[in-house]
């Protein structure tokens, strides 16, 4: 009589491969739409505001305690199909030693805003031992969150230069757009320069364990087509290709940049996040219209709508869940971070509502 063989139990590792959020980002059959939302860990949370009390963002990005903290309470509390690590897109600056601060109510601000060639050697490369913390934090969330997979996430050359360029936030990126065009030379140098950045940053955090990357390009809808394509397109796409040996999928996000979706997509990224200002199954048509291969989209509630009652909510998950269907696989999320006096149980009915809507029988 044959021996039957116990059934393996699957591992950790099989568990997490087989997640909404990563069959989805490759395009794969999932059991229902996966749900993450960006700046989901933060001020909307009464648990984030008091474990943050007395404490600066830039402090609390390097303490693997609270960074750990943060990034598993919207887990907790919401049930999302993915945790995103908390940080911050200047952080490799600062550990790097850019003299930058994080002013509240105003965002990151630089000392000495980049003006000369001269200026790019305060922007060195980055090396594991710069962001340990990062590594600390990182092991520790794979190992809690279990088939939760984590995001790693960098901010794209652009829109980091923008800050470096600018000195702060930017309503028109003026003294950016500015130095492109005036002196590419510089410009080019630093773009570069802040793709390698990007490049280490995000590698330390898939060697420790991150399960998917996020490039922000945040401000890049603050230009035209041919300016993308000319300044941005080649540093971002730098920073895709470094990537890519390591086999994980690759996210690219920026706001209002519905008339920039193909070249971000042919930039290399595996997903493409959508803003609410375009129906995602027109985003599709957009990232394939050169006749390359639809790509896995991500997106697009528009925040605003949080605060508009659940009669206006519902039918724009349906609408939403609707549109991804043009895609070969779609990721839930809001068309931007959500804002900080948002009610916590007001996404955490968003999150229930969309498994509903999407499960497979």
């Amino acid at each position: 009589m044959p021996i039957t063989q116990p059934a393996q139990s699957p591992t950790a590792a099989d568990v997490l491969a087989e997640s909404a959020f990563l069959l989805a980002a490759r395009g794969e059959p999932v059991p229902h739409t996966p749900v993450w939302f960006m700046r989901q860990a933060g001020r909307s949370l009464p648990e984030y505001r008091a474990i943050r009390e007395g404490t600066t963002m830039l402090e609390s990005c390097t303490r693997p305690d609270l960074v750990v903290e943060i990034t598993l309470q919207p887990v907790r509390r919401y049930g999302v199909d993915a945790a995103i690590f908390f940080s911050d897109i200047v952080l490799p600056l600062k550990a790097v030693g850019v003299d930058l601060e994080i002013k509240p109510g105003v965002g990151p601000v630089v000392a000495s805003p980049v003006r000369s060639l001269g200026d790019l050697d305060a922007v060195r490369p980055v090396t594991p031992a710069d962001v340990s913390y990062v590594t600390e934090s990182v092991q520790q969330l794979v190992s809690q969150l279990g088939g939760t997979p984590l995001i790693g996430f960098a901010g794209a050359p652009f829109t980091v230069a923008s800050y470096l360029v600018e000195g702060g936030p930017s309503k028109d990126h003026a003294k950016t757009k500015a130095l492109m065009h005036g002196d590419p030379k510089l410009w080019h140098a630093l773009a570069d320069r802040l793709a390698d950045v990007a490049i280490a940053y995000l590698s330390v955090q898939i060697e420790a364990g991150a399960s998917a990357i996020q490039l922000f390009d945040s401000w890049a809808g603050a230009l035209s087509p041919r300016d993308y394509a000319e300044f941005v397109q080649p540093h971002s796409a730098k920073v895709f290709a470094a990537l890519a040996p390591y086999g994980v999928p690759r996210l690219h996000f920026g706001v209002n940049t519905g008339e920039l979706l193909g070249l971000m997509s042919a930039a290399g990224a595996d997903v493409v996040g959508v803003d609410w200002r375009v129906p995602l199954d027109e985003a599709v048509r957009r990232i394939a219209a050169d006749g390359t291969p639809p790509k896995p989209v991500q997106g697009n509630l528009d925040p605003a709508l949080l605060f508009a009652g659940w009669d206006a909510i519902e039918p724009e998950i349906d609408r939403i869940l609707r549109e991804g269907r043009a895609a070969p696989g779609h990721i839930f999320n809001l068309g931007h971070g959500v804002p900080p006096n948002t009610d916590p149980d007001v996404l955490h009915k968003v999150v229930q509502a969309v498994h509903a809507k999407s499960a497979r029988s």
